[in-house]
């Protein structure tokens, strides 16, 4: 689970920061993973967040060597976004659809394994429906097949899966609010399992005091984070710092806890892009600033 040491600083001695930082980058946009690599330097960014379209197309041995090539480059794979179309729920309640949904799912666990990823993330549903209206627990009973069916491959292949918290969608969409995760908790007791925060659908799905709520029910089994912000009424994937969460507060709490991975910074630039893709001093300008505000959280 732990893959490297990430020094926080504490108030009152002079310790560097050494917050590490993932981001997830578009690799279509780029001609190469050179160029990538050579933006992740730039900006200080250490690690990646990756997913179907780094393999799309690959053979397993060549998926092995873009993985081998960013890690010789000093970029670590550490997480894999596994897919979420409607094709990959987890908790379908039509059989046939939840059966396919595995097959899909494991043939990208093992894309994440061959790219060297730690930690994949998984959505527990992609429904969007109130679970009030369809029933929490038809819902947990599919994603517990599910699981069990999964977590055999993640053993195989020594990967973390981390279910991410969603936002409320229709209503209370199942996975949107903090008692859904004590559930998922009790219910799937293994190593293996566990959690990703996404900071800005806990703010849309539970207000200011959202990002807390989660974590204080995850923190225990959170293997990944996505930190983005919002102004609380809809996901807007901007950098922390452009929306309403208490970052200050946030990065506090979480500098609590020995979390050595990276976070990953699941938002874009707030600057202009040019046909989709940003510089590298966008890049950069965007981590510093991140940086920044958990470095000042950890000096007041």
């Amino acid at each position: 689970m732990m893959n490297s040491r990430v020094i926080y600083p504490v108030k009152g001695e002079n310790m560097i920061s050494q917050w590490k930082w993932a981001v997830r980058i578009e690799p279509y946009l780029y001609q190469s993973p050179d160029e990538i690599i050579e933006l992740c330097k730039y900006a200080s960014i250490q690690a990646l967040e990756t997913h179907p379209g780094f393999v799309e197309g690959k053979t397993e041995n060549q998926i092995i060597e873009i993985g081998k090539y960013y890690t010789n480059a000093g970029i670590q794979i550490y997480t894999f976004h596994l897919p979420f179309s409607q094709e990959e729920d987890i908790a379908s309640f039509y059989e046939t659809k939840r059966k396919e949904a595995v097959k899909r799912i494991t043939v990208s666990m093992e894309h994440a394994y061959f790219l060297g990823a730690s930690t994949v993330i998984l959505h527990p549903t992609t429904s969007h429906f109130d679970v009030r209206d369809e029933g929490f627990e038809k819902y947990l009973v599919q994603m517990e097949k599910t699981i069990e069916q999964l977590l055999p491959v993640a053993e195989k292949l020594n990967l973390n899966i981390a279910i991410e918290n969603m936002l409320p969608g229709t209503g209370e969409r199942f996975g949107s609010k903090p008692a859904h995760f004590k559930f998922f908790s009790e219910k799937f007791e293994h190593e293996k399992f566990g959690f990703c925060l996404d900071t800005g659908h806990a703010f849309v799905s539970c207000g200011y005091d959202g990002p807390f709520l989660f974590f204080d029910m995850m923190k225990d089994r959170i293997f990944a984070f996505h930190i983005q912000d919002n102004p609380g009424d809809r996901d807007l994937h901007i950098p922390p710092g452009r929306g309403l969460i208490n970052w200050n507060k946030f990065f506090k709490k979480i500098a609590e806890h020995n979390f050595s991975f990276p976070l990953c910074i699941e938002a874009l630039p707030f600057e202009p892009a040019e046909c989709g893709k940003y510089s590298n001093d966008a890049w950069k300008n965007m981590v510093d600033q991140v940086n920044k505000l958990a470095v000042n959280a950890l000096e007041k």
